[in-house]
């Protein structure tokens, strides 16, 4: 890894920092590519294409734009891969949320708008692929995005056709016409005639806008008068700044057509970092203070923490967090470069922050008393039950896991004791098949990987009443104990219960401990083959030896006594029963609520997300066996938009056949 002077770049701008977020398939990663590109140097693409087309990974990179530093950070694309763009976005000056010109993919863009919204975020919309616009309007794209955005879209260009072609764009702002030229920047044109009308029209809609914000250009849209740029520039650049308004522009990143000018926008509204790290709550003065937002364990560099720098500078082997930097990492063009120390406003990676996790916010001598915000992982919707092929690499898979799970919080590790199995949770099959190539990429785990079990229980319907006795002879002490049990069912939730009626001393009281004892431990399996709740079990009479009787024999008797017992009071199978939370576009709430039903669930109603005008959720309760693969059904459902969480609710008789997965127990 090649070392870099830790100068500023040239033009003495601090560095600055942009966020590419958008669906899969929108053509983000290409724009990445295409910046970097344009700011100095090739990006790297990335090694495997799946991973690229799919949006697996976070990408950093570096270059200069015209004399001023920036950090580019490509986040996935997927919706299984959302919280590394969430991780993104936290850290970011300004985001460029890259879409699609078709109306109908609109809808696809909606959380991202929403996400975007919600944190303040200032925000241009690249509407990439603009090539194959056709006979399409751009104002029909922004007509249906504008319902998922309460900040008003002001389109900065309108598109010159040629039939059915698009060859470039009028800027409404400087009213100046440019022709693409595939893999060049565009060309200066003469404004053509015919779009002349669209033109102003598109600037007076521009104008009103931004006109609701700024006295002095609302005085001239009243009168009429002539609005020079600058007069334009400047409101422009305070609503996105303040997160006001959210500019569009328009492009074809695979043909670089409409990078030169991005990067102009980015460069000209782009917040400067300090008002970035006040809107976070970073005070300007103070020791330096860094926020991890990425965690990447590599095969021969070891652990890299991607972090801001909200207040500089850093120098390589100072101390941030309580522990020494091993390295300090910049990626111009996308490749790894050592340096020797961060400033204010930098992405770069850390080397070797051991025991720093994602989201920490750190000072010189250890984390912050108070961390800046940083976006919770979403819960899981997704499980796998994993197991090594060979039992010599259970304990390599637990290291294997936590760091897994360090790198992405998003997936969580559980060791079920009760089930026996270890459980892998995250946000899709795409996302936990992903972490199971790197386990096995990265730590050469060979893993099969499985459902996770139901923790069904069983319980009984009727009380018995059941006598045991343990007698053997040996040829010292004997064993001896005599029970008479009461078996009852209880009230679903109450759990286990023991008491007993002895009176005369049937049973000495010394042993009565090891009745009740050994009566809940044979509750942990039941004639079914799973663990029994809501049983009260209650020592009526008994016998005892005075030389032969025991605690151990009294508890032989009891677990020969609940054996017989519990399969005589009529066992039946108890499944668990989860509340559901389905949250889908309106225009999929009909077909959510039947693929519920499907899934034996019981509707409990439906009601508009707060909001999120144009979603409902809709909620009910469904058998946790019949959850397993339902966010791939509803994902399947709602063009990758649907979603829900869930929580236990109660258990119930498993009705009809016994499920599969208990059956074969």
């Amino acid at each position: 890894m090649p070392e870099a002077s830790a100068a500023r770049p040239e033009g003495g701008a601090r560095p600055r920092s942009v966020a590419l977020v958008g669906p899969q398939g929108s053509g983000k990663s290409t724009l990445y590519e295409a910046l970097l590109a344009a700011a100095g140097g090739a990006a790297r693409r990335s090694a495997d294409p799946r991973s690229r087309i799919m949006g697996t990974e976070l990408r950093v990179g570096h270059g200069a734009y015209l004399g001023d530093p920036w950090a580019v950070i490509d986040a996935p694309g997927s919706v299984e891969f959302a919280y590394e763009a969430a991780c993104a976005l936290a850290v970011c000056d300004i985001a460029v949320l890259v879409c699609e010109p078709s109306p109908d993919r609109a809808l696809a863009v909606a959380p991202l708008l929403k996400q975007l919204e919600a944190g303040g975020i200032p925000t241009i919309i690249f509407v990439n692929k603009i090539d194959t616009l056709g006979e399409g309007r751009i104002r029909d794209t922004l007509a249906a995005l504008q319902p998922y955005s309460r900040r008003p879209l002001v389109l900065r260009q309108v598109p010159i056709r040629e039939g059915e072609q698009v060859t470039g764009y009028v800027d409404v702002i400087s009213e100046r016409a440019y022709r693409f030229r595939r893999g060049e920047p565009s060309e200066l044109i003469a404004l053509p005639a015919a779009m002349r009308e669209r033109e102003a029209e598109a600037r007076s809609a521009l104008l009103e806008v931004l006109a609701d914000h700024d006295d002095g250009l609302l005085e001239k849209v009243l009168e009429d008068a002539a609005v020079t740029p600058e007069e334009v520039f400047r409101p422009l650049h305070a609503d996105i700044e303040k997160g006001a308004v959210v500019e569009v522009m328009l492009g074809a990143a695979e043909q670089n057509s409409g990078i030169q000018r991005l990067w102009k926008a980015l460069r000209h509204d782009g917040p400067n970092p300090l008002v970035t790290a006040s809107r976070r709550g970073v005070a300007p003065e103070g020791e330096p203070l860094v926020q991890v937002f990425k965690t990447l364990h590599t095969g021969h560099g070891g652990k890299l923490s991607f972090a801001r720098v909200w207040r500089g500078p850093v120098r390589d082997g100072q101390q941030m967090g309580g522990v020494r930097i091993g390295s300090i990492t910049r990626f111009p063009g996308g490749e790894a470069t050592r340096v020797a120390e961060a400033e204010t406003g930098e992405i770069v990676a850390f080397g070797r922050l051991e025991g720093v996790a994602t989201g920490a916010t750190l000072l010189a001598a250890g984390p912050a008393a108070e961390p800046l915000p940083f976006p919770q992982p979403p819960e899981p919707v997704y499980a796998l039950a994993v197991t090594t092929e060979d039992r010599k690499d259970d304990v390599k898979l637990s290291g294997a896991l936590q760091r897994i799970a360090e790198e992405d919080p998003s997936i969580s590790v559980e060791q079920d004791a009760a089930l026996g199995q270890t459980v892998l949770r995250g946000q899709g099959d795409i996302h936990l098949g992903h972490a199971l190539q790197r386990l096995a990429a990265n730590y050469g785990l060979k893993l099969n990987s499985a459902h996770p079990r139901v923790p069904y229980k069983e319980t009984i319907r009727r009380a018995v009443h059941q006598h045991a006795r343990h007698k053997r002879q040996t040829g010292g002490h004997g064993q001896f104990a005599d029970v008479k049990l009461e078996i009852e069912p209880r009230g679903r939730g109450e759990g286990f219960l023991f008491t007993d009626r002895i009176v005369g001393g049937a049973v000495p009281k010394k042993f009565i401990p090891a009745v009740g004892e050994a009566a809940e431990e044979a509750c942990r399996k039941g004639p079914l083959g799973f663990p029994v709740v809501d049983v009260g079990v209650t020592l009526v009479d008994g016998q005892f030896h005075s030389v032969d009787s025991s605690d151990m024999a009294f508890a032989t008797a009891t677990r020969i006594g609940m054996q017989e017992g519990l399969a005589k009071a009529d066992p039946v199978l108890l499944e668990p029963i989860d509340h559901v939370t389905v949250t889908v576009p309106n225009d999929y709430t009909a077909s959510a609520q039947r693929l519920l039903t499907g899934r034996r669930g019981q509707i409990l109603g439906y009601a508009e997300k707060e909001g999120w005008p144009g979603w409902d959720e809709v909620e009910a309760l469904v058998p946790q066996a019949e959850l397993h693969d339902l966010i791939i059904e509803l994902r399947s459902l709602t063009m990758g938009l649907g979603t829900f969480r869930r929580r236990f609710d109660h258990l119930a008789e498993a009705r009809g056949p016994v499920p599969a997965a208990a059956a074969a127990r």
